[in-house]
Order: C-alpha cells, then sequence, then structure tokens
C-alpha cells in the first residue's frame, strides 16, 4: 500500500509540473492537474482505516435534530446524498421527483455536493432555485474563487505569509466566500441547522483523528464548507476543536450516518460512477488513468454504504468529472437524477405503504380491547 501511494503522489507530482508540449495542449493538461489534486486527496483516503459510524460535533444525540418523533401514522424517511462534484446535480433532479410526488423527507444527511444540495434544500430553497444556480455557474464561482490552473500558477505567491512568520492551513482556497454564498442563499432565520425546516446533517471527515463527524448543529454555510473541503485544493475547516475535511474520503455516501437519525426508510443517491469493462487504449490520453483511479477509490470507499441503503437511487452519471465546469454536464446530471428517482418510485411506495401498516397494526395491538371486562374495570 505504501509503494502504491508514494506511486499516485509521484503521478501527481508529474502532472503538476509545468509540461513539454504546445501552447494548444495547455488547456488539456489543466484538466489532468484537476484531476491529479483529486488524486493526491483521494488516496489519502484510501490508505486510511476502516470508516466508523460518524460521531455528532456536541453531546446532542442526533436522533434529537429530528423534528415530530412521536409521529406514528407513517414512514419517516431520511436522503443520504452522496459526494460526486458535478455528478451531484443528479440530486436537484431526485428532489425535484420526490417533491413532485409527495414523498416525505424528514432529514437529510449529505456529504460534499450531496451536503451542498442537501443543505439548501432543508433550508427552504427549490430545485428549480439550486438548478438555477447551478446552471448559471454562481456557485461554482464561489466554490472556485480563481480558476484551478491560475491558483497554482500563484502557488509561490503563496509562501511568502510563510516567510513572514504566518503559517496557514494547507490549501489553495479558503473557502470563506463559498460559506458567505451559501448563508446568502437562504433566508436569515435558516442559517442555524437546528432551525431549518427539515432537520440536516453534514459530513465531513477530521484530520486530527482520522474519523467521519456528523455535523448537525452551528452555522449552515461553515458545516457545508467543511463537508466539501476537498483536500490541497481546499484548506481545512476548524471547528468545534475539530479540523475538518470532505467528507468523501471515508463517508462519500453517508447511509450509516442517515441510519443514525432514527428514521423508517433511508434512501441513498449515489453518483458514482457505474464501472464497465474499457478498451485499454482508453488510458492513453492524459488524465485518463486519475480519473479512473478517483472513481475507483470512491467506489470503494461507498461499498458498504450501499449495501446499508433500504432504497438506492443510483443516477447514470458517467463520464461526468467530478470537477466538470460545463453546463451541459450539470443539466445531463440533473436529468438522469430525474430517471433514476422516476424508476425508484414503485419501490418507494410500496416500502412507505408497508412500513404505515406495520405502524397501524403496532397502534392497534396496544389499544385497549373495550370487551375486556378487565381492562374496563380498570379504567374506571
Amino acid at each position: 500500500m505504501r509503494v502504491y501511494c508514494q506511486a499516485l503522489v509521484w503521478n501527481v507530482i508529474m502532472q503538476l509540473a509545468p509540461p513539454n508540449i504546445g501552447f494548444s495542449k495547455c488547456k488539456q493538461t489543466f484538466a489532468s492537474t484537476r484531476q491529479a489534486i483529486l488524486v493526491l486527496a483521494l488516496t489519502i483516503g484510501v490508505a486510511a482505516p476502516a470508516p466508523v459510524l460518524a460521531q455528532p460535533t456536541s453531546n446532542t444525540p442526533l436522533q434529537a435534530v429530528l423534528k415530530n418523533p412521536d409521529n406514528l401514522k407513517r414512514a419517516r424517511v431520511i436522503l443520504a446524498l452522496g459526494g460526486g462534484g458535478t455528478r451531484g446535480c443528479a440530486h436537484i433532479g431526485v428532489l425535484r421527483v420526490l417533491e413532485r410526488e409527495g414523498i416525505p423527507i424528514d432529514g437529510i444527511v449529505g456529504t460534499s455536493i450531496g451536503a451542498i444540495v442537501g443543505g439548501l434544500y432543508a433550508a427552504g430553497v427549490k430545485p428549480d432555485q439550486i438548478e438555477h444556480r447551478m446552471l448559471n455557474r454562481s456557485l461554482l464561482k464561489a466554490y472556485q474563487t480563481i480558476p484551478i490552473p491560475m491558483r497554482i500558477v500563484l502557488i509561490p505567491v503563496c509562501f511568502i505569509p510563510r516567510i513572514l512568520g504566518f503559517n496557514p492551513y494547507d490549501g489553495l482556497y479558503k473557502g470563506n466566500r463559498f460559506r458567505n454564498y451559501l448563508n446568502n442563499a437562504v433566508p436569515e432565520t435558516d442559517r442555524q441547522i437546528e432551525a431549518l425546516p427539515i432537520p440536516f446533517v453534514a459530513v465531513a471527515s477530521n484530520l486530527l483523528d482520522a474519523k467521519p463527524y456528523s455535523i448537525a448543529k452551528g452555522n449552515l454555510g461553515l458545516a457545508i464548507q467543511a463537508s466539501s473541503a476537498i483536500p490541497v485544493l481546499r484548506r481545512p475547516v476548524p471547528m468545534n476543536g475539530l479540523l475538518l475535511v470532505d467528507g468523501g474520503l471515508q463517508a462519500n455516501l453517508p447511509v450509516k450516518q442517515a441510519k443514525e437519525l432514527g428514521g423508517d426508510i433511508v434512501i441513498g443517491i449515489d453518483v458514482d460512477e457505474q464501472f464497465s469493462t474499457v478498451n485499454e487504449k482508453e488510458f492513453r490520453r492524459i488524465g485518463s488513468v486519475g480519473k479512473r483511479v478517483i472513481n475507483m477509490v470512491l467506489a470503494k470507499v461507498d461499498e458498504d454504504q450501499r449495501i446499508a441503503a433500504d432504497i438506492l437511487i443510483q443516477p447514470l452519471v458517467n463520464n461526468i468529472s467530478l470537477l466538470s465546469t460545463k453546463t451541459k454536464d450539470a443539466r445531463r446530471a440533473i436529468e438522469e437524477g430525474e430517471t433514476a428517482a422516476k424508476a425508484a418510485l414503485p419501490t418507494i411506495r410500496e416500502r412507505l405503504e408497508k412500513v404505515a401498516k406495520l405502524k397501524l397494526a403496532d397502534q392497534a395491538s396496544e389499544a385497549p380491547d373495550l370487551n375486556d371486562q378487565s381492562q374496563v374495570k380498570s379504567a374506571e
């Protein structure tokens, strides 16, 4: 494993080095650089210990963030929205279908892009509004305040503060502008997680103890910033004595974290690439190996989480890069999310009806029998 990680890191360094190619291929090289950054980040996840169940960032039990805990008339549905960069736009399509079909949503747990889309929706932002922010690129511009290639060129400048004695956390972007963008996108009354109309939890990874953490309280924008802080690309976010980065390293599809909320049905929305055998010629293109490795790592991280889901929705988002800036990719992911959600509707309705019947049966068995004279006498 050590040799494997060293090889990957060396591959990253080689991709970041100034290429000996013509100007016409610079754009392609910069695209591969983005993939290289993610390979380095996710290599950490491969070498890390097996994920453990997330813990709250306070002493408040996670079940306490759910509202209406005594609702016994229907199934309580929790969504687990997975990470996957631009592919995560599929979450918008899934939410749109569930909302249109009247499927109840009693809680949302999200990682990375899942936390971005899920957090906005939990705060009352409609799918159409989230889609607009995705397609007009305002959300992307807030996330990447300076284009990645330009930021890499400016890396030497970033060392100046260190020479002067200031040592910031490692990463190309701070993320403060992104946090402010998210907070400004929701009503002022919904900027604290505890006050959201739909209970929400953002999942991040703590660098200090190498464990995933569920953020169930505090500022919404800060929680999402932490959950989507891709290592190397974004700086870690200090919060409640933790140092948090992207939750995708250990809980990319947070189904087990969603189950901690105590719902009856957990629906996992997995936006990983679905693998098929490809021709070896595919890996002669610059950046092709890094892209494949990233998708393999994410699929492995999500393996146990997929199995744990009561219902799994998997939009077909193959060939959409994690950090794609193409509007057509975002639009296609949204459409695939709608298609996958529609296909899952019969299974969802069947599960809802089954749980509702079980709850009604339990209520009936617990009700006093009025024909039983001993119970009537006791009641008197």
